[in-house]
């Protein structure tokens, strides 16, 4: 009986598995067994034809294909490679010593190609942390497989490669599979669309464009509120502009996410800028958390991790897509169950919100009355739940610019390129403050750790103290505001924050009016 090792996948965590092939007499068929879903035992009939078009035969007797161990679910075509190479270990054509300390991954096309598959990233890390010394993945998945260390990454093209590689043989020049849609086949979840875009393009709204620097620098959750067409989608597309580029372990577990979904394309796979995730107010709860029917993949939650998921026209989205934010924007991660399968993958984002004040989206516009009851603006702004309101650190209502507004905000308003600099400034100072424990920004650090080990001035917790027994903060939002000070205070290069920036986070958080002090910090030339 011969034995190969490939890589099980439960969300982003993998496990090595024996793929153990038996031919033994009896009535010719194939079967599989080892909790295998329909993807998986579909491979019998694309195994037995790549085998055979390969230049080998494909056994007239019963053969047993078994993924070990059994109490795992198997799901995925990235078996077919290590199921055809055991048959030929099986068939005595392959000896089974050039397969040790080796993990195959790979898709067989019908002629024997192989095909790019999903999740190589996460499958590498999972074959070097249980001691292999080698995998074998399609050519298309080099590119991300050569990410992890500790490990050799061969890319083949084709069984018969694979086959020649471990005899010894002269290896043949087969063609690579063509891609489907001018890439790898896989498809990429973002775009350049957001590149470049500069914050001085938004005309006035200094208060927002100031609370956007806050929330970059900390990496806080936002909700701006107005009519259409007054800068809201344009500044929630320059936020990703001022955010620092991701470290490496920060890049390694981005990509890993996107390697699992299918959208990490292979010639950029380490995606080395926070994502920027976008997803149409028509998606559903599955697109948005992740899930699906047979094989549970990550949803825009955990594509934005490390970036920015920016949901337009929020009020417009089922309430059951909204609530579910509830969770992931405390833990930081999705726990997707199902009958057969629990997946958890990371889902640490920032996130943007963005809103007409009324169904009509003329409340509060001077150009266009608005013809909703307040019963109207009520229940539109009550889409947004309260839970899910009291989780965003900053709220901003913005309102057409006057004139003089306009020319100012023009010719003054600081750019992308001068306002990066000094996010990047403050993440250094979060980075060093934070060493050793397991947050990077000031929006991650739980409460009762901020309190504990970095508070504020006695006079602003004195402040703090009395918003909590005045009923005007929640514990929740107190800590949240705490939070903003401290990002605040880290903006303005202080020791620790004292009144005037719990003031400012306040008025960050309420929505009201800032004052010039920190606007002249962040946003005046």
């Amino acid at each position: 009986m011969a034995a190969l090792h490939s890589v099980t996948l439960d969300g982003l965590t993998g496990r090595a598995i024996e793929v153990e092939v038996d031919i033994a007499n009896g009535f010719p068929s194939t079967v599989v067994v080892g909790l295998a879903d329909a993807i998986v035992n579909e491979a019998r009939d694309r195994v037995r034809a790549a085998v055979v078009n390969s230049g080998a035969s494909w056994p007239d007797q019963r053969v047993t294909i078994n993924l070990a161990p059994s109490t795992l679910p198997k799901t995925g075509s990235h078996y077919d490679l290590a199921i055809a190479l055991a048959m030929f270990v099986e068939k005595k054509i392959v000896p089974l010593a050039a397969t040790v300390g080796t993990v195959f991954i790979g898709e067989l096309a019908l002629d024997g190609r192989l095909r790019a598959v999903r999740g190589v990233l996460p499958a590498t890390v999972a074959a070097a942390e249980a001691g292999f010394e080698r995998v074998l993945v399609p050519e298309s998945n080099v590119g991300e497989a050569e990410l992890v260390d500790d490990i050799g990454v061969v890319g083949v093209r084709s069984l018969r490669q694979v086959v020649a590689m471990l005899t010894g043989q002269e290896e043949p020049d087969d063609p690579p599979v063509p891609p489907l849609d001018g890439g790898d086949g896989l498809g990429h979840a973002y775009s350049d669309r957001v590149a470049g875009l500069d914050l001085a393009d938004v005309a006035g709204q200094e208060d927002t464009r100031t609370a956007v620097v806050v929330a970059a620098a900390g990496g806080h959750h936002v909700l701006m509120t107005g009519p259409p067409g007054i800068g809201k989608t344009m500044l929630a597309q320059r936020l990703p502009g001022l955010l620092p580029d991701l470290t490496r372990p920060q890049a390694l577990e981005v990509s890993a996410v996107h390697s699992l979904a299918g959208v990490l394309p292979s010639d950029v796979p380490l995606v080395r800028r926070p994502p920027f995730v976008d997803p149409h107010h028509t998606a559903s709860a599955v697109a948005i958390v992740g899930g699906g029917q047979r094989v549970i993949r990550p949803g825009a939650l955990s594509l934005a991790h490390r970036g920015v998921l920016f949901l337009d026209e929020a009020p417009e989205f089922a309430s059951n897509v909204l609530d579910a934010l509830r969770q992931p924007l405390e833990s930081g991660h999705v726990v997707v169950s199902r009958s057969a399968q629990t997946a958890t993958f990371p889902a640490r984002f920032q996130l943007l919100l963005a809103a007409n004040p009324c169904p009509c989206g003329q409340g509060g516009s001077v150009s266009e009355p608005c013809e909703c009851t307040p019963l109207m603006q009520r229940r539109y702004r009550d889409r947004i739940s309260g839970p899910v309101r009291d989780r965003i650190d900053i709220h901003r209502t913005l309102v057409a610019p006057t004139r003089p507004e306009l020319v100012h905000g023009v010719s003054d308003a600081r750019s992308t390129r001068d306002l990066a600099p000094l996010v990047a400034r403050a993440r250094s100072r979060q980075a060093e403050r934070l060493a050793g424990t397991p947050w990077q920004v000031n929006a991650d650090v739980p409460g009762v750790d901020l309190r504990k080990h970095w508070p504020a001035t006695d006079a602003a917790r004195r402040l703090v103290d009395s918003q909590l027994r005045g009923q005007r903060l929640s514990a929740r939002s107190a800590d949240r505001v705490l939070r903003v000070a401290w990002s605040v205070c880290d903006l303005r290069e202080g020791e620790r924050p004292d009144v005037e920036e719990v003031e400012l986070a306040l008025a960050l958080r309420r929505g009201t009016p800032l004052g010039p002090l920190l606007r002249d910090v962040v946003v005046a030339p």
